[in-house]
Parts: C-alpha cells; structure tokens; sequence
C-alpha cells in the first residue's frame, strides 16, 4: 500500500503541484498495461479470423501464438504487483456508496455536485477489482488451454469450459479497458499525464479528489 506521506506538494521544479503516483506506480501501471495489450492483440487475432491481420502486427501467427500465454504471465505478474502496491488504496467505503448514488453526475461530467472523493473514485475501484478478478480467471483458464495434456482424463468438460471463461474475461476486460482509457483522457483531462509525470495540479486534485488532496495539503511541505 502506497504510503499517503509520499505524496506531498513540492516546492521546486514541480511548483504547487501534487505528487500522485510514485516512480514505482508509473512504472508498474506501464508494464501491466503494455503486457496486457500485447495478449489483447494476439487473442483477439486468435480469436476469430476477421482480426488475424493483428497477428501480423506482432510478428506473425506463430509468433502470436508462442508469445501470447507467456506475455499473459508476465500480465498477471503485473496486477500481483499493482496489488501489493494498491490494494489498500481501492478497499470500498461508505462514502464510495454514496458517490455511487449520485453516478448520474459522474456520467454527465458534473464533478461539482459529486460528495468529496479519496484518492480513487468508487468507478476507478470498481474498475481496479474487475480488471484483479479478470486477470486471475484469465490466468487459470489459460493455463489450462496452454497445457491441456494437464487435464486428467476423461474430465472433458474441462477445456471446454476453460475456453469459455478465458474468452469471456478477455472480452470483459477488453470492454473494461476500452472504457478505462476513454475516461482518462476524455473525461478527466490531465489522468494520462499524471500516470506519465506523476504529477497533478492543485486544481485537478481539488477537482477530482478532494477527500484526499485536503488530507496530503495537511502534512508537511517538501522541497525537491
């Protein structure tokens, strides 16, 4: 779980701005998603032949197909990591149900008539734990279709099954990402650079994160 001192307000080269994610974060959030991306090309490409051409974006159909499961570990290896640095941080709350009571303001980009929020959003938790839960579905299913001699005989109902929640999870969190990046740099403007830089103004934390921008405005001021 991030420390919450880490994040302060410097004084310096990123004049009142807010420190919002660590070196470490950035880097983990790049891995997880770039991983993720390649084992989304690849499976959509073997998938369904209308996307094979995305095969060739990769190297070709062989090399999509050798590469796939063994990108996909190294996918899961990076939500294990973003959990260990996270998981803290995306726990539900009472104040996350009553920002869900109001979601219409969320949808409607009225962010002034939403209850102060954390550091996350109810929707960025929800996001977080459904993107944890696909991932380990992902990773048991296809271990299985990877290594199908592994499944004990006459348990034919086995791979079958596998292929259809690995399909199904990838299809929901293909969706879940699609939203994700539309959100961050559509909805939120600054989402992306912050992730990049690690840094948010003062107006953007105010904006989208008061509970929590009030909480680190509170400790002790920093000099770079």
């Amino acid at each position: 779980m991030p420390d919450h001192k880490e994040a302060h307000l410097h004084i310096g080269p990123k004049a009142h701005q807010v420190l919002r994610y660590t070196p470490e974060e950035r880097i983990c959030h790049w891995f997880t998603a770039g991983t993720y991306v390649y084992c989304m090309m690849t499976g959509l490409a073997l998938f369904t032949p209308y996307l094979y051409w995305l095969a060739f974006v990769v190297g070709g159909g062989p090399t999509a197909r050798y590469w796939h499961p063994i990108i996909g570990v190294l996918f899961v290896v990076g939500i294990f990591w973003m959990h260990r640095l996270w998981r803290g941080e995306f726990l539900l709350s009472a104040d996350d149900r009553v920002w869900m009571d109001k979601l219409k303001y969320y949808i409607t980009n009225q962010d002034d008539l939403l209850p102060p929020q954390g550091k996350y959003d109810a929707g960025q938790k929800i996001y977080y734990w459904g993107m944890f839960y696909g991932a380990i579905l992902l990773i048991l299913s296809g271990l299985v279709m990877w290594i199908p001699e592994s499944v004990p005989r006459g348990w034919h109902w086995v791979l079958p099954l596998a292929t259809f929640v690995h399909e199904g999870a990838a299809l929901i969190t293909i969706g879940a990402i699609i939203l994700h990046v539309y959100m961050a740099v559509f909805t939120v403007p600054g989402s992306v650079a912050a992730m990049t830089t690690g840094y948010v103004s003062r107006g953007w934390a105010m904006l989208h994160a008061r509970s929590w921008y009030d909480k680190i405005e509170g400790e002790p001021i920093r000099r770079s």
